[in-house]
């Protein structure tokens, strides 16, 4: 792959020796208005030095030429590859992954729920676009929530959703981001707001990124569905997912696009081959076509060529990823329909504004997940139940495969599942494990929810 202009040996030293030489012009921009950024309030938290402030047209950090990205391997955490993989960027929409991966953290720990309402204040009804049009005085649940930003990335149920993390306080959840980052070893991550929309301040690497990717996919497996869902139902509307890695690469699990002016377009991806799980990250692509070829590339080149074999796989993961589930419409809430694929948060002629949305009542519930599921097999590494459950949709065709992490006696187990399954087909699926030598069990679906079933 071509080696970016711009990119330095050492870009952190790069970074910071241009920063001080700009010095007077961040001063200035430190003081001039900005409408994204707020101040500082750090007297109860001690938190590393934050980056410096970059100017936006500086071409040098954030903006620097030429683009980042890495390719890690899932289970071992080991690079495949790199290339500017320590240049700070904007993360744009990627710091959605972070409130997520707070959330999932808080449900493990049952101080969340899936259907735990979440108020929506003036301040996240009012965030710029792309959103859900929600205003002030609205409820949406958690789960709402996160498909809300695993699927539009919407700005507004994110802000909201960081702002209850947060006691109330997005700055609090932004800090709470930031000592987090810390404790995954994202050295040169700092946030400033839980949506990705512009702030100097909030900067990230290729390499930060894929830490917390991996953390995401091995530590909360049993939330792997939110991310593979290309759309859902939410209030009678169909919400569509803006990340297209779900379409055209087979194998391909998730987990996020971003997009801001300055940050150009960002992409993580998560994908399995063969139970194999690689994770890509791409920064600062002048284009979505350019930086899903860029992925589709990175990923092929770490998978190697494909063995027959690895071609019946992919085939039956690519029509397993086209399933989507069709939940009941939940009550009277008209959302705005998902922009174009890519378009996401940022400035400029491409943004996606939403139609203005008549008042409405709060949001209940919908089912992520609907329907009864097969459970089967437990083992040590996620790799190997996440293959038996992409294996199982195979044999069965049909089902959405995904995995549960379960805690027992001390150990880490994670097991397989086929959910969205009719009655007949989870019996059918029992079958066709039990011929295996597999033990398996129906799961109803009052039970089969994200979160709530946990063996």
């Amino acid at each position: 792959m071509m080696q970016g202009s711009g990119q330095n040996p050492h870009p952190r030293g790069a970074f910071r020796l241009a920063a001080l030489a700009a010095g007077a012009l961040l001063a200035s921009l430190a003081t001039a208005p900005n409408a994204n950024a707020r101040p500082h309030h750090h007297h109860h938290i001690v938190l590393q030095a934050a980056p410096p402030r970059a100017p936006d047209n500086a071409g040098f950090g954030p903006t620097a030429p030429g683009f980042s990205a890495i390719l890690i391997d899932a289970g071992s955490g080991q690079v495949l590859f790199e290339q500017g993989a320590d240049t700070p960027r904007y993360p744009a929409s990627l710091t959605k992954l972070m409130v997520l991966d707070l959330t999932f953290q808080a449900l493990r720990e049952n101080r969340l729920s899936l259907d735990t309402p979440i108020p929506v204040s003036w301040h996240a009804a009012s965030v710029q676009p792309v959103k859900l049009g929600l205003r002030p005085g609205d409820t949406l649940t958690v789960e709402q929530a996160i498909l809300s930003m695993t699927t539009m990335s919407a700005n507004d149920a994110a802000t909201a959703l960081g702002e209850f993390l947060g006691g109330g306080s997005e700055e609090r959840c932004a800090e709470m981001m930031t000592l987090r980052a810390q404790a995954l070893g994202m050295a040169q991550t700092h946030f400033e707001n839980a949506s990705g929309l512009p702030n100097p301040s909030q900067v990230t690497t290729a390499r930060d990124l894929a830490i917390l990717a991996r953390d995401i996919v091995v530590s909360d497996s049993q939330f792997q569905g939110f991310f593979e869902q290309t759309k859902f139902n939410l209030g009678g509307r169909i919400i569509y997912s803006n990340n297209q890695m779900l379409k055209i690469y087979p194998g391909a699990t998730g987990l996020k696009t971003g997009y801001t002016t300055l940050a150009k377009h960002n992409l993580i991806t998560s994908a399995v081959r063969n139970g194999h799980t690689l994770i890509g990250v791409v920064l600062h692509e002048p284009s979505w076509g350019t930086i899903y070829d860029q992925m589709t590339a990175m990923l092929d080149q770490g998978f190697g060529t494909p063995t027959p074999a690895d071609l019946a796989f992919l085939d039956a993961q690519s029509q397993i990823n086209q399933l989507n589930m069709q939940a009941p419409p939940s009550a009277a809430l008209a959302f705005n329909a998902a922009p174009d694929p890519g378009q996401e948060t940022g400035q400029g002629s491409d943004q996606f504004v939403p139609a203005p949305a008549p008042r409405r009542a709060p949001v209940t519930p919908t089912l992520a997940l609907a329907g009864w599921t097969a459970q089967f097999g437990s083992y040590s590494r996620l790799e190997n139940a996440r293959h038996l459950a992409i294996e199982a949709a195979h044999i069965n065709g049909a089902g959405i495969p995904r995995v549960t992490r379960l805690e027992r006696h001390g150990r880490i187990l994670y097991t397989a599942q086929l959910a969205g399954l009719t009655q007949s087909a989870a019996h059918q699926t029992c079958w066709a494990m039990a011929a295996r030598r597999t033990a398996c069990t129906i799961i109803p679906p009052h039970l089969a929810q994200l979160g709530e079933f946990n063996g």
